[in-house]
Formats: C-alpha cells, sequence, structure tokens
C-alpha cells in the first residue's frame, strides 16, 4: 500500500529502498515463508495488537542494527524482558508453569529449527538490488541461537536459496557461496561494513537515529529528541557561547539594516528638493 499515492503509482523515491521483506519461523511467523512485497513506496503497516507489527519491525532492525543495540521490547511497549532474539528464533507466544511453579516460555519450534530474515532493497534509477539476508540455529548444546550474516548484489529470496537442505547449515553455506555476487559473513561488523558501502551511509549514528525512530511510540519534545538523537554530544556552554555570538552578530546586522532603512527614508524625503532644484536650474536656462 502506497501511503502517498500520486498520479504515477509506478515511482518510488531516491536511493535504495525496501522492495520485500521476508520472514521464516522468526516470532510467531511459524512454519513457512512470510512475503511482504512494499515495492519500494512508503508504507503503512496495520493490523490488531497481537498481530506482529512489532515483530516485523524488529526483523528489519535484526537487519540493520548490531545486537547490542537492540531493544526489541522498544517497538512493542513491552517489558524489558519480554522479547529477544532467542524469543523470536524460537516463537515464543505463551508462558506456562512447570512442577516448580515457575513461568516458563512456550515455544513454537524446538532447537533442530533454523530461522531466516531477508530483506530485498532495490534503487531505481539505477535498477540495483541489494539483499540482507541473517539465518538463525542451534548448535548443540547452546541455549542461545548463532547466526549468519549475507550481502547480496541481487534479489534473493528465502524459498529460491534458503531452503531445500535439510537442518545442515553447512550445506546452506556452500550453496550460498556459489551463488554469484553473494557474500557470507560471521560477524556483524563484517556485514555492516559492507552494506553500509552498497547503500552509502556514511554517518556512524545513522542507523542508530533509524533505530530510534522507527521503534518509538512517542516524542516528548521534540527538541530534547533532535538534540539527543541527531547533534549527539553536545558541550552545552560552547554551545551557549555560539549562541550568544549568532545574537551579538544578529543584533549587528539589525542595526545596520535599521540605519540603511533611516537613510533610504531621508533619502526620500530629498528627492522633492532635488527636482523643485533641477526646476529651478532649468527656468533659469530659459530665462537667459
Amino acid at each position: 500500500m502506497n501511503l502517498f499515492d500520486s498520479d504515477d503509482n509506478s515511482g518510488v523515491g531516491p536511493g535504495f529502498r525496501m522492495r520485500r521483506l521476508e520472514v521464516y519461523n522468526w516470532g510467531t511467523f511459524d512454519g513457512a515463508v512470510w512475503n511482504f512485497e512494499l515495492g519500494g513506496h512508503t508504507s503503512l503497516l496495520t493490523g490488531e495488537i497481537g498481530s506482529g507489527k512489532s515483530t516485523l519491525v524488529d526483523a528489519i532492525l535484526t537487519l540493520l542494527i548490531p545486537q547490542p543495540k537492540i531493544n526489541y521490547n522498544k517497538a512493542a511497549d513491552a517489558g524489558s524482558k519480554e522479547r529477544s532474539l532467542n524469543s523470536y528464533v524460537r516463537g515464543y507466544y505463551a508462558k506456562r508453569s512447570n512442577e516448580s511453579g515457575e513461568e516458563e516460555p512456550v515455544a513454537l519450534r524446538d532447537k533442530n529449527k533454523y530461522s531466516v530474515i531477508l530483506a530485498v532493497f532495490c534503487d531505481a534509477e539505477t535498477n540495483s538490488f541489494v539483499t540482507l539476508a541473517q539465518v538463525f540455529y542451534f548448535t548443540p548444546g547452546s541455549d542461545k541461537p548463532t547466526r549468519f550474516f549475507v550481502v547480496a548484489e541481487k534479489a534473493l529470496s528465502i524459498k529460491q536459496d534458503f531452503g531445500g537442505f535439510g537442518n545442515n547449515i553447512t550445506d546452506l553455506k556452500k550453496r550460498l557461496k556459489r551463488i554469484p555476487y553473494v557474500e557470507l559473513f560471521n560477524d556483524y561488523t563484517s556485514y555492516a561494513v559492507r552494506f553500509k558501502s552498497l547503500f552509502g551511509i556514511e554517518q556512524e549514528n545513522a542507523l542508530d537515529l533509524f533505530q530510534q525512530t522507527v521503534s518509538m511510540k512517542k516524542v516528548n519534545g521534540i527538541t530534547d529528541f533532535v538534540r539527543k538523537n541527531m547533534l549527539g554530544d553536545v558541550d552545552m556552554g560552547e554551545m551557549n557561547d555560539n549562541i550568544q555570538r549568532l545574537l551579538t552578530r544578529f543584533h549587528d546586522l539589525k542595526n545596520i539594516h535599521d540605519a540603511i532603512l533611516r537613510d533610504r527614508e531621508k533619502m526620500e524625503l530629498l528627492e522633492p528638493i532635488a527636482k523643485a532644484s533641477d526646476v529651478y536650474d532649468q527656468c533659469l536656462k530659459e530665462e537667459a
């Protein structure tokens, strides 16, 4: 759905924009590939409470933001420990009491399953495609998911490129490496360097700002939000000095402007005298 429909429905904004989002075994999106076609347009995601809106937002955040900086619960306005990467990969959807009377999460999936999140971006002007993907799985004896990262300079899909290999992650990696223009990474840092280069992201805080804006529920004060998330760390003393210098220069410019206006008014008052003088001089010449 294009939020800002125009007469030209085929037109999209400049730069890389998300063309498609796919998730497999992510949160409560279980057992199938869920495909969301955005077409590069500005889109509106709506749904009932608990329908998975924040789950999809968190999939996008996971693709772009380093794990230590992600606050999954912010988008959902949930408790501090309700959502985590592990809860999304396992598909926690409820809680129940165990034999000791303690609550434990109920999962849609066991640790033998794997999960994939994938997004395809397109620059319509250059017809360039970039796919970002992450694959999550559990190694024997581990309670936390392991993952690897994928960057491709072409459009991939979960069904075609990440399925049909059983549960052998090594086989999946080998198959992906054989696909032209596909790169695999074992750490976020290398992965981020690559996709930032492709997207032309130069500012270090660009993705931090993206996370803040995409997952916020409300902004109590736009001034504080901009100062904190866009201006970065600011020396308030230095800022106040700069403001005072600007005010001084503004007052100086205003005084000059006012002086010019006063002189202009004086010149306008003298114009009739100058014209009368010209007429008088002309009369003297005619009499002579």
